[in-house]
């Protein structure tokens, strides 16, 4: 494959700023604040993030997923246990999610560890889904391994859609929530020739948080 020279690509940020005396003391709000700004603009899914993970051979992996619900307790995404990122957070509960809203020309970046939800609120979130997503999890019971092919799938798709017509389908004990309890959070707003604001908040003692300001 022939390289592809694509560093004249580039876009200078100016929409808005991030002024330190701006910010909010508390993360979670600020947070708050710029997801109701971005999801009154036309991004689509604002709640699109990149999930990242590293198992205990500290290989880094990272996948697009859904964030589902945050609050001050933290942020709660589902998926199959049995998956890359289910076995490598059952390895390395420590986990890091980003943002991007393009519209805002904003990204937030957050870490901290990872632990399941309780069983009760997997169990309730998986039934408030779409059935053709429940019957899909039901499918995917080795998510991430290899599959036999697409038709295979299918098959197994509508026996299961039989089996369970006018049914409620079991929520399988291989699929759940997650919460990222965050440690440290970063927001970046894009700025003229690079200069960008980024502020970073980190966890100390007694759930305080400290501000500063980085290098762009």
């Amino acid at each position: 494959m022939e390289k592809k020279n694509i560093a004249s690509l580039r876009k200078d940020y100016h929409r808005h700023r991030l002024d330190d005396s701006a910010v909010a003391g508390n993360p979670f709000r600020q947070f708050s604040l710029w997801f109701d700004e971005v999801a009154k603009t036309p991004i689509g899914e604002v709640n699109a993030m990149n999930l990242s993970t590293a198992g205990r051979d500290g290989k880094v992996s990272s996948r697009m997923m859904l964030l589902k619900s945050f609050d001050e307790e933290g942020f709660v995404f589902f998926t199959n246990y049995r998956s890359e990122k289910g076995r490598d957070l059952e390895e390395n509960p420590y986990a890091g999610i980003n943002f991007f809203w393009f519209t805002k020309e904003r990204q937030v970046r957050i870490s901290g560890p990872v632990h399941k939800i309780p069983e009760q609120d997997s169990e309730a979130y998986f039934h408030s889904r779409p059935r053709g997503s429940q019957l899909a999890a039901l499918v995917s019971e080795w998510q991430s391994a290899p599959a036999g092919g697409r038709d295979e799938m299918e098959e197994k798709y509508r026996e299961l859609e039989k089996k369970y017509e006018g049914k409620n389908i079991p929520r399988p004990k291989y699929w759940g929530g997650y919460l990222l309890v965050p440690e440290l959070f970063e927001f970046w707003q894009g700025r003229p020739n690079r200069l960008h604001d980024r502020i970073l908040y980190r966890r100390l003692e007694r759930g305080q948080w400290d501000i500063s300001r980085l290098y762009p």
